[in-house]
Protein backbone atom coordinates (compact mmCIF):
# COMPACT_ATOMS: atom_id res chain seq x y z
CA UNK A 1 0.00 0.00 0.00
CA UNK A 2 1.04 3.38 -0.95
CA UNK A 3 0.78 6.40 1.82
CA UNK A 4 1.19 9.84 1.09
CA UNK A 5 3.81 11.61 3.25
CA UNK A 6 5.49 15.05 4.69
CA UNK A 7 8.68 15.05 2.12
CA UNK A 8 9.83 18.71 2.08
CA UNK A 9 8.31 21.75 4.53
CA UNK A 10 9.53 25.68 4.07
CA UNK A 11 8.30 26.58 7.34
CA UNK A 12 7.22 30.27 8.37
CA UNK A 13 8.89 32.04 5.45
CA UNK A 14 7.95 35.97 4.85
CA UNK A 15 5.93 36.40 1.33
CA UNK A 16 7.85 39.25 0.03
CA UNK A 17 5.60 39.59 -3.67
CA UNK A 18 2.54 39.02 -4.35
CA UNK A 19 1.90 38.94 -8.54
CA UNK A 20 -1.82 38.56 -9.63
CA UNK A 21 -1.16 39.10 -13.00
CA UNK A 22 1.05 35.98 -13.16
CA UNK A 23 0.26 32.77 -14.90
CA UNK A 24 -0.04 31.17 -11.21
CA UNK A 25 2.48 29.07 -8.58
CA UNK A 26 4.71 30.35 -6.16
CA UNK A 27 8.62 31.30 -6.82
CA UNK A 28 10.66 30.25 -4.43
CA UNK A 29 14.83 30.87 -3.53
CA UNK A 30 16.31 28.35 -5.68
CA UNK A 31 18.53 27.86 -2.20
CA UNK A 32 15.76 27.16 -0.31
CA UNK A 33 14.25 24.75 -3.01
CA UNK A 34 17.36 22.57 -2.91
CA UNK A 35 17.29 22.73 1.57
CA UNK A 36 13.64 21.28 0.96
CA UNK A 37 14.50 18.98 -1.59
CA UNK A 38 11.10 20.70 -4.00
CA UNK A 39 11.88 20.38 -7.43
CA UNK A 40 10.84 23.14 -10.51
CA UNK A 41 6.87 22.11 -11.22
CA UNK A 42 6.16 20.51 -7.97
CA UNK A 43 2.37 20.53 -6.26
CA UNK A 44 3.14 22.53 -3.45
CA UNK A 45 0.70 22.95 -0.25
CA UNK A 46 1.00 26.97 1.15
CA UNK A 47 -0.46 27.57 4.96
CA UNK A 48 -0.77 30.94 5.33
CA UNK A 49 -0.01 31.63 9.31
CA UNK A 50 -1.73 35.07 8.94
CA UNK A 51 -5.40 34.48 7.83
CA UNK A 52 -5.47 30.65 7.88
CA UNK A 53 -5.72 30.17 3.87
CA UNK A 54 -4.67 26.51 2.81
CA UNK A 55 -4.24 26.02 -1.13
CA UNK A 56 -2.31 24.17 -3.52
CA UNK A 57 0.46 25.63 -6.13
CA UNK A 58 3.33 24.60 -8.03
CA UNK A 59 7.10 25.78 -7.69
CA UNK A 60 8.75 28.05 -9.99
CA UNK A 61 12.64 28.89 -9.38
CA UNK A 62 13.90 32.20 -7.81
CA UNK A 63 17.11 33.79 -7.89
CA UNK A 64 19.66 32.17 -5.68
CA UNK A 65 20.03 33.32 -2.22
CA UNK A 66 17.24 36.26 -3.19
CA UNK A 67 14.91 35.39 -0.32
CA UNK A 68 11.72 35.70 -3.01
CA UNK A 69 8.92 34.25 -1.84
CA UNK A 70 6.32 35.00 -4.74
CA UNK A 71 2.99 33.80 -4.64
CA UNK A 72 1.44 34.40 -8.66
CA UNK A 73 -1.77 34.14 -10.15
CA UNK A 74 -5.22 33.33 -8.18
CA UNK A 75 -2.62 32.27 -5.35
CA UNK A 76 -2.16 36.02 -4.94
CA UNK A 77 -5.26 37.02 -3.38
CA UNK A 78 -4.41 34.44 -0.59
CA UNK A 79 -1.65 36.17 0.55
CA UNK A 80 -0.53 39.92 1.77
CA UNK A 81 2.92 41.10 1.54
CA UNK A 82 4.62 40.52 4.66
CA UNK A 83 2.26 37.07 5.47
CA UNK A 84 4.07 34.17 7.28
CA UNK A 85 3.77 31.13 5.18
CA UNK A 86 4.86 27.35 5.72
CA UNK A 87 5.35 25.46 2.10
CA UNK A 88 4.67 21.94 2.02
CA UNK A 89 5.31 19.15 -0.21
CA UNK A 90 4.60 15.17 -0.08
CA UNK A 91 5.05 12.19 -1.75
CA UNK A 92 3.76 8.97 -1.92
CA UNK A 93 5.54 5.95 -0.23
CA UNK A 94 5.33 2.36 0.64
CA UNK A 95 3.55 2.00 4.24
CA UNK A 96 6.66 0.35 5.50
CA UNK A 97 9.59 2.49 3.68
CA UNK A 98 7.42 5.47 5.40
CA UNK A 99 7.82 4.61 9.45
CA UNK A 100 11.62 5.02 8.96
CA UNK A 101 11.54 8.06 6.22
CA UNK A 102 12.56 11.71 7.18
CA UNK A 103 11.54 14.48 5.59
CA UNK A 104 13.85 17.73 4.38
CA UNK A 105 12.44 20.45 6.97
CA UNK A 106 14.26 23.94 6.31
CA UNK A 107 13.74 26.46 8.98
CA UNK A 108 14.52 29.52 6.98
CA UNK A 109 15.28 33.41 8.94
CA UNK A 110 11.75 34.51 8.89
CA UNK A 111 13.06 37.92 8.50
CA UNK A 112 15.40 37.16 5.28
CA UNK A 113 14.04 34.05 4.25
CA UNK A 114 17.79 32.80 3.46
CA UNK A 115 19.14 29.78 5.51
CA UNK A 116 20.82 30.29 8.30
Amino acid sequence: MLIQVVKSKIHRVKVTQADLNYIGSVTIDEELMEAANLLEGERVQIVNINNGERFETYVIKGARKSGTICLNGPAARRVAMGDIIIIIGYGFMDFEEAKTFKPSLVFPDEETNLID
